[in-house]
């Protein structure tokens, strides 16, 4: 495991600790996602930490209404997406919030949200 730094949105206002660096990050190709670019990493939401706690965000529902998409009330990037059912143990994580660093030592992985909800590089 390797940890890495907490991650923030642009001002800082939200900052998140995730138990460790992801050994893969998710692009997605759905309406949402090619728009906001984010790469998403998986974790339980009780192994993720928000400071301050609750985050400064607002939130936005779509689709199947599964879940919920976070971003930064101040500078309007796009923090993490939580599960709507609490009983869900997983949430995404934006980990172009995580220093460059970080993100190369990551592989991405192509997901067709758009189509399939298959991953194109199988």
């Amino acid at each position: 495991m390797t940890t890495i730094p907490t991650l923030t949105c642009h001002c800082g206002a939200v900052r998140i600790e995730v138990p460790e660096a992801p050994e893969t990050m998710t692009a997605c190709n759905c309406s949402l996602c090619r728009r906001t670019g984010a790469l998403m990493a998986y974790y339980s939401p009780s192994k993720v930490r928000f400071t301050p706690s609750p985050p400064p965000t607002d939130t936005y529902i779509w689709g199947d209404k599964s879940i919920v998409h976070h971003r930064c009330k101040t500078c309007g990037c796009l923090t993490h997406w939580s599960p709507v059912d609490p009983a869900y143990d997983r949430m995404g994580v934006n980990m172009r919030l995580a220093e460059p660093e970080v993100l190369a030592k990551a592989r991405i992985r192509r997901f067709d949200g758009a189509d399939t909800w298959t991953f194109l590089d199988e």
